[in-house]
């Protein structure tokens, strides 16, 4: 699975951050995801001039160049903070 999201990656805080929200969840219910970064930050004025190209593939995988987005291995796309954190409280990983 690739968990789509800003610059900070998963590292601010869960309360406050939507992309920290979503790694942490998925953190917490046990799994292993490829991490991509994307550009495109809509609150850095410096960074709207490449946030169509820089999120384009976001776009093209969810209809909005928002992020969180979680990519299942099926293909199955997941949109949001709070929909990918309840997404993996409801199917915690398979524990070995």
């Amino acid at each position: 699975m690739i968990l789509y999201t800003c610059g900070q990656k998963t590292m601010g805080p869960a309360f406050a951050h939507p992309c920290g929200k979503a790694g942490k969840a998925l953190d917490a219910a046990g799994y292993e995801y490829e991490l991509k970064t994307v550009g495109g930050y809509r609150l850095m004025p410096w960074t709207w001039g490449s946030r169509s190209d820089d999120r384009a593939e976001v776009m093209e995988l969810s209809g909005t160049p928002e992020v969180p987005i979680l990519v299942l291995d099926d293909g199955e796309v997941i949109s949001g903070s709070s929909t990918i954190a309840g997404w993996a409280k409801e199917h915690p990983a398979a524990r070995a």
